[in-house]
């Protein structure tokens, strides 16, 4: 049996019996729901699925056939409705190896202009061969103003960078992996001045680690998409680059805390590596 859990810890799942097709999927709503570049699923048998803490369980519906599930208390997301006697669970969030590993890049049509996938998997343009189940177009939220813009899933929040920013990177910690449920965050660093909020501050949630001295994860009550966090007391602030409708200009230069990678994800591109953060000169 394999245990996985929330960032907060309220909600916790657990998938007994064997693991299918785990794939890396680049569709947009995906990317918005991760803020990262891909989500990491994996199919379980639906008999095997238990779920604890259903109250903490908000349900956004991001299309007429398929709803996403979030912990309304810190945002990582949680595994929805089974489908065809599966159920697909959110890599990130597992609390131990679960043996199997990605077998493929999914929606590879709609991935994100900041990322190169640099590994040899398989790629589709969609779903896999086989697979009988809509696809959606993408979301059309791309601008053509000069400054790069931004949403969450259901579109009630937007921003825009109005500084070019000088910092991004991929993070592996436990922590990123399961407030993004995914192989690891990605994001930019930018003053707290160069970014301006559009339109729906007031439904951006902040969840803070009561442990944690700084880390913090912003999202959208209503459909859980990752979105900029305001660090009021180090004058920054951290956008999560799978938030963007457009490109945000800046590509991932490193990885840090990579000793503390998920045992399913291997680094294939060639960007410096970190153990912890960045090594100080």
């Amino acid at each position: 049996m394999l245990r996985s859990s929330c960032l907060c810890g309220a909600v916790s799942w657990d998938v007994n019996g064997e693991l299918q097709f785990m794939s890396h999927c680049h569709c947009s709503r995906c990317r918005k729901t991760r803020g990262t570049a891909f989500a990491t699923e994996v199919a379980a048998a639906a008999d095997g699925f238990m779920l604890r803490g259903r109250e903490h369980v908000s349900r956004f519906a991001s299309s007429a056939e398929l709803a996403r599930n979030f912990c309304m208390v810190c945002g990582s997301t949680v595994p929805g409705q089974p489908w065809q006697g599966l159920v697909f669970v959110p890599a990130g969030n597992f609390e131990a190896d679960p043996g199997v590993r990605p077998l493929s890049h999914i929606f590879v049509a709609s991935k994100a202009p900041w990322y190169e996938i640099p590994d040899q998997l398989p790629r589709f343009d969609a779903y896999p061969p086989g697979v009988a189940a809509t696809v959606l177009d993408d979301l059309p939220r791309r601008h053509s103003g000069a400054r790069p813009r931004g949403s969450c899933l259901c579109g009630g929040v937007s921003f825009e960078l109005t500084e070019t920013p000088t910092l991004s990177h991929n993070c592996h910690c436990g922590r990123c992996r399961k407030k993004s449920s995914a192989a690891h965050s990605s994001s930019l660093i930018t003053s707290i001045d160069g970014v301006g909020f559009l339109q729906g501050e007031d439904l951006l949630v902040t969840y803070e680690l009561p442990e944690a001295k700084f880390f913090a994860h912003a999202f959208c009550r209503v459909c859980g998409g990752k979105l900029p966090r305001l660090d009021a007391a180090r004058g920054f602030a951290i956008v999560p680059l799978g938030a963007f409708d457009d490109d945000p200009g800046i590509r991932p230069q490193a990885h840090i805390y990579v000793g503390s990678k998920a045992p399913w994800f291997e680094i294939h591109d060639k960007l410096p590596q970190f153990v912890e953060h960045y090594q100080r000169g």
